[in-house]
This record gives structure tokens, C-alpha cells and sequence, in this order.
């Protein structure tokens, strides 16, 4: 691989990333229903992606589905807590209808898309700006330091016949960097030293929504999840580690708090 081709997608990866910021940062900046809606659009447009990958050319299922995620999660947002699990379970439940293994993989990752948006919202809403922007920190960080490693120093592949393009030490490199925002914000926050390993864990569950990601579009035939987002692919691919760390930082405030 030449040097120009190994970097001929930066350009758009920066820019896009750039615009993707900041949206973000003013939805968080924002709050309340800009927060919530801003989510909602994004995880609705997950589960149209993913309704994409199991039903091609099902065009007005994809959407059905979509837009239910966003509709289901936004409600999700307004209720009491014995609510919303059951209303999350809603767009999963539409997809499961479908007969097939299909289903039951487009439930999978549609329950797991659901319950990690609504960690996302319950962060902002509940415990303010500054956890949350240690999350997001946590998964930017690890993916950032994680594909300029890899792009330099390359090395032995962490899961070729999966993800051929990670690397052990861009892999390795993320973890560092999901270490050093936990010391950052260790103090801030009143967590502690402890904090340097939780976001190491979170980070290894960024990588893990990477690779299960990955995974299943090898297995549908396809490179990316859509073409939505110049540099990154879709919605799925460039949010997929940040599913992964919400949906574990929500499982860890469920079973021991914070």
C-alpha cells in the first residue's frame, strides 16, 4: 500500500467528523428535547441502516423501522423508568414479525442500538454534561489514537477474517488514550484513579461494537452500512463504538451504580 492511498480517506474522515462534532456538541450544549431528538434521529437512522443490511431493496420496511426506533426511543425519553424497556422493545419486537434467522439477528442489534441510545439520553438528562463528555472522550479518544497507530505502525491484525484493518497496535494504542482521558477527568468528576480503569474497560467495549459491527456486515455482503456520512460510511459505522461503551456504562450503572 502506498503512502497516498493509506491515507486517501482522511480528508473526508476529518471533515466529516468535523461537521458530526459539531452537531454534537450543540445538541449536548443544548439539552432536553434538542438532546433527546438529535439521538432519536441518529438511532432511528441505525435501525434503517440495519433494516438496509438484513432486508435489501425493502426500502419501506427499513423506513418503518426507522423511523419506530426514533419514535420509540423519543417516547422512551418522556416516561416513567417501568416504561421504558418495554416501549425500547417495541421497533425490536416490528422486526422480529419477520420470519428467518434475519430477524432474530436484526433484533439482536436493534435491542442493542435502543438500549445504548436511551443510555446516551438518561446520561445527559440525568447526570449532566460532564459524564457524558467523559464518555464521548473515552470513544473518540480510542478510535482517534487507534487508527493513526494502526495507520503507522501497522503490525500483526487483531481479527483479520473479521475486521482486516485493525491492528494490534492501533487496538492497543486506543486503550492508552481511553487511559489517559480517565486521568484527565479522574479529578473532575470525584471518581478517583479509578476511572482510568473503567474507561479502559469501556474503550475494550468500544472495539467490541467495532468488531460486532464488522462482523455483520461480512456477513451480509457489505462494506458499509450506508454511504450517509462521507469518510465514514454510515451511521452504524462511524456510532458502533459508542454503542458499544454506552451500552456497557449502562449496564454497570444498572447492576452497581455510580
Amino acid at each position: 500500500m502506498t503512502k497516498s492511498s493509506r491515507w486517501a480517506d482522511l480528508r473526508p474522515r476529518i471533515l466529516s467528523a468535523v461537521v458530526m462534532l459539531g452537531i454534537g456538541l450543540f445538541a449536548i450544549w443544548a439539552g432536553g428535547v434538542v438532546f433527546n431528538l438529535t439521538i432519536a434521529v441518529v438511532c432511528g437512522g441505525i435501525l434503517w441502516e440495519l433494516s438496509g443490511m438484513m432486508w435489501p431493496g425493502q426500502s419501506a420496511r427499513a423506513l418503518k423501522l426507522g423511523v419506530a426506533g426514533g419514535a420509540a426511543l423519543l417516547v422512551a425519553s418522556l416516561v416513567p423508568t417501568v416504561l421504558v424497556l418495554p416501549i425500547l422493545l417495541l421497533p425490536v419486537a416490528l422486526g422480529a414479525l419477520s420470519a428467518g434467522a434475519q430477524a432474530q439477528k436484526f433484533s439482536i442489534f436493534a435491542l442493542w442500538a435502543m438500549c445504548a441510545a436511551f443510555g446516551f439520553v438518561w446520561l445527559r438528562n440525568a447526570q449532566g454534561v460532564a459524564l457524558l463528555l467523559w464518555l464521548i472522550s473515552v470513544v473518540v479518544a480510542t478510535d482517534v489514537l487507534g487508527y493513526f497507530a494502526g495507520k503507522v505502525f501497522g503490525g500483526p491484525k487483531f481479527w483479520p477474517r473479521i475486521s482486516p484493518k485493525k491492528t494490534w497496535s492501533g487496538t492497543a494504542a486506543g486503550w492508552l488514550a481511553a487511559a489517559f482521558v480517565g486521568a484527565l477527568f479522574a479529578s473532575p468528576l470525584g471518581f478517583g484513579a479509578g476511572l482510568i480503569g473503567l474507561s479502559v474497560v469501556l474503550a475494550m467495549a468500544s472495539q467490541a461494537g467495532d468488531i460486532a459491527e464488522s462482523a455483520l456486515k461480512r456477513q451480509m455482503g457489505v462494506k458499509d452500512s450506508s454511504d450517509m456520512i462521507p469518510g465514514h460510511g454510515g451511521l452504524f459505522d462511524r456510532f458502533d463504538g459508542m454503542l458499544g461503551a454506552a451500552a456497557l456504562f449502562l449496564v454497570i450503572v444498572t447492576l452497581w451504580g455510580i
